[in-house]
């Protein structure tokens, strides 16, 4: 874990100001989220800045609801948001606030405003607000609206806060310059009618303030001496300025923004995360597959951890995408010394004794910390006649580096004896479903038989004495490493294997395991014990998996962990378990992944897919990537046991993707064609003029309409928030109804923003 005190340039800068008494050398941030969901990692960063700058240099960090949007609103929101910053590490003592406390006061600025000269009320609507306000190259027109007097707007303003409008009849404007390179500048809203009950403030208020106007006054009237925020508000900035000097409001905070946290394999965005919430997709916003703290807590991974990731991470102005390994990284080292190490069988697999009396009964002594952690305690373990292996550290055919069981070879047990097999029991399919051993009674505690070296061990329980428990395998929420990306529906690129639930069994120890509590099952993972267990019958979910992929990757020189990405790759060979025989075939065969090999491997109806789309030309990979990836979750959403289209129809669809007809979502959109039975792929792109648009002159069209109609976002674009690409790059596909070539897209927005 990290102990270094923490350094960065908002840290320094804030030290300056401190060292050069500014503000009397007092310190005051805040945290100011919108009470609209729950909090996830990406705010964890700023909570640790935010409160830990706060904290280090002497200062105090407020608490406060930026509450201006009655409809997205509620309690529930603001409980989580305390109980998360609670949870991390810090408090805010009596510095709790809410933007709804100002509303009198913000009001009364309004109409200051307003006797000032420098906002008025205007009539049009939200359309031909948007058709006035020009573009990057053009200025925007003055709205006829703007020279209305004083009086005039006075009344205007005291009729819409008395209700005597409807919502979107006027709004009040600010009066600054509608020539402004800077859109936000352009006469931007300050007020809007919404007639929504508030959770705070009941039905008092039928004109809420806009969040570029309420948050920068908020920041204002507490004194804050720093605001901090993401480098997305960096085009905010003149407009926070503009609306401190033009209010006249006495103290002046000072606006840095430092760059967002993006993670790889999920989404930030609470819009989409309320999306899987209410869409059903998760079990709530703490379900453990969620990046929300409230998810993190449910997976068993401590604040400590979070912490400790924000710290390794740091804080720049340079925008990156911190890669997923990294975080597991963090839980890995701060879990394993204060972790106990137990025994649990994931996937059982009997095996019989048959040297060891029937009914006897031998007690290990197994102690709960290896070596390097010096902590003390131990249990004791039973074993008898018959135990249970893990299925997946047993090989009948087993490859060259395979250490652990098969017929023949000796393995260690945990804690207990050195066995052998001798004999394999197979069903009428042929599946192996139990084995016999033999025990060395002269290795009791794992010692090797003289003159031989045992190179693997392997846990196990004994069959009489286990505990039954349910155990939930938690993994990535999304299947790719940017999901959404290029304009893509980011729910067709969620996990279909996210969630894996096993009956396993696990030694008679944790039958008093408790909610909260944390182990390692050795060799598996860390695991913590859900809310939803019950006494004698703990439910665990998997924190996180035991190997580390990233160690490898961080081992590399020229990778900082700031902003590292690790192959995909690096999950399958830190994070699963050893291929089947067959999962092996098929890698040794067609060259596959260990991971797509598994799951065609472990679907019969997929194998055959993969087979007959092969013998119809299709490129081993690539079929399997699409059928892993893709037809397997939908067989598995449309709760099918078959496609009901064969691999000849899988190679087609391919060769329209190879061959440029279909671009990746379109592919997409011919798949869910094909299994809602529509016919063959070229005769569903010719029903339904799905072909990709590569004509640079159409692509060129569709950029320069949505650039016209989104100066807002090339202007954030332009004030270096380079991740508004990817939204102007999802505008196009939108547009285009998801048929023109992302690449040409992404290179036309690139050409014209330049």
């Amino acid at each position: 874990m990290s102990t270094e005190p923490a350094s960065d340039f908002i840290r320094d800068m804030i030290s300056a100001d401190v060292a050069a008494g500014k503000h009397g050398g007092r310190v005051r941030t805040r945290f100011p989220p919108e009470p609209n969901g729950y909090l996830h990692i990406g705010h964890a960063k700023s909570i640790c800045l935010n409160f830990g700058a706060a904290r280090e240099l002497g200062g105090v960090c407020h608490l406060r609801m930026d509450d201006t949007n009655p409809t997205t609103e509620d309690p529930e929101y603001v409980a989580a948001i305390q109980r998360d910053v609670r949870w991390l590490g810090f408090e805010w003592g009596d510095n709790m606030f809410y933007a709804s406390d100002y509303y009198a006061r913000l009001y009364d600025l309004a109409e200051h405003l307003i006797t000032l000269g420098r906002a008025y009320v205007c009539d049009l609507s939200e359309t031909e607000m948007g058709e006035h306000r020009g573009t990057l190259s053009s200025p925007g027109k003055n709205s006829p609206f703007r020279d209305r007097s004083v009086g005039e707007n006075l009344t205007l303003l005291r009729r819409m806060r008395a209700g005597d409008f409807k919502e979107g009849h006027c709004t009040l404007r600010a009066k600054i310059d509608m020539s402004s390179p800077n859109m936000k500048l352009r006469d931007p809203p300050l007020y809007r009618i919404k007639h929504a009950r508030h959770y705070r403030t009941g039905d008092a208020w039928c004109i809420y303030p806009l969040y570029d106007y309420a948050h920068c006054l908020s920041d204002s009237f507490e004194g804050i001496t720093h605001s901090l925020c993401t480098m997305e508000f960096e085009s905010a900035r003149e407009l926070y300025d503009w609306v401190i000097a033009a209010t006249e409001v006495p103290h002046v905070p000072r606006q840095t923004e430092f760059a967002r946290l993006n993670l790889t394999y999920t989404v930030m965005s609470k819009r989409k995360l309320l999306q899987l919430v209410v869409g059903g997709h998760v079990q709530g916003w703490d379900d453990p597959r969620m990046p929300t703290l409230a998810g993190l807590r449910r997976r068993g991974v401590t604040p400590e951890a979070i912490r400790d990731f924000c710290a390794r991470i740091g804080v720049a102005k340079n925008l990156s995408t911190i890669d997923m390994a990294l975080l597991e990284h963090s839980i890995r080292e701060d879990l394993s010394p204060r972790t106990p190490r137990v025994m649990a069988v994931l996937r059982p697999l009997k095996v019989t004794i048959t040297n060891w009396p029937e009914g006897q009964v031998e007690w290990l002594d197994a102690p709960y910390w290896p070596h390097d952690i010096p902590k003390t305690g131990s249990r004791v373990l039973p074993f008898s006649r018959e135990i249970y292996i893990d299925q997946d550290d047993f090989l009948e055919a087993p490859p060259k580096d395979f250490y652990r069981l098969a017929p023949g070879r000796k393995v260690r047990l945990r804690h207990g004896y050195v066995i052998t097999c001798t004999g394999v029991v197979h069903d009428d399919a042929g599946e192996v479903v139990a084995l016999e051993c033999t025990c060395d009674p002269a290795t009791r505690g794992g010692a090797a038989p003289e003159g031989e070296r045992i190179a693997g061990t392997i846990q196990w329980v004994s069959v009489a004495h286990a505990l039954g428990v349910e155990v939930r395998l938690y993994d990535r929420l999304c299947s790719v490493e940017s999901p959404g990306e290029d304009g893509r529906d980011f729910m067709l690129d969620l996990n279909p294997r996210s969630l894996t639930v096993v009956a396993a069994k696990v030694e008679p120890s944790l039958a008093a395991a408790v909610a909260g509590e944390r182990y390692q099952f050795e060799r598996v993972g860390f695991f913590y014990v859900d809310d939803d267990s019950t006494p004698g019958a703990p439910v665990f979910n998997r924190t996180v998996a035991l190997k580390d992929g990233w160690t490898r990757i961080a081992a590399k020189p020229e990778l900082a962990p700031k902003a590292v990405k690790a192959p995909q790759s690096a999950r399958a060979a830190g994070d699963e378990a050893p291929l089947s025989d067959a999962a092996r075939g098929l890698c040794d065969a067609h060259a596959l992944t260990a991971d797509l090999a598994r799951a065609l491997a472990g679907e019969a109806s997929l194998l055959a897919l993969f087979e007959e789309a092969i013998a119809a030309g299709a490129q081993p990979r690539a079929a399997a990537s699409l059928l892993a990836n893709d037809v397997l979750g939908d067989l598995r959403t449309r709760k099918l046991e078959v496609a009901p289209f064969g691999g000849k129809e899988v190679a087609e669809l391919l060769a329209l993707a190879a061959d440029g007809t279909l671009s990746t979502k379109l592919t997409k959109d011919v798949l869910a064609a094909m299994f809602a039975g529509e016919g063959t792929p070229r005769g569903i792109v010719a029903a339904r003029g799905l072909r990709q648009i590569t004509d640079s002159g159409a692509v060129d069209a569709a950029v320069d309409a949505v650039l016209a109609a989104n100066a807002d976002a090339v202007a954030r674009y332009k004030a270096g928030n380079v991740n508004v690409l990817g939204a102007l790059v999802g505008m196009v596909m939108k547009a285009s109804g998801g048929r023109a070539n992302p690449g040409l897209v992404s290179a036309a927005l690139k050409q014209r923003l330049a």
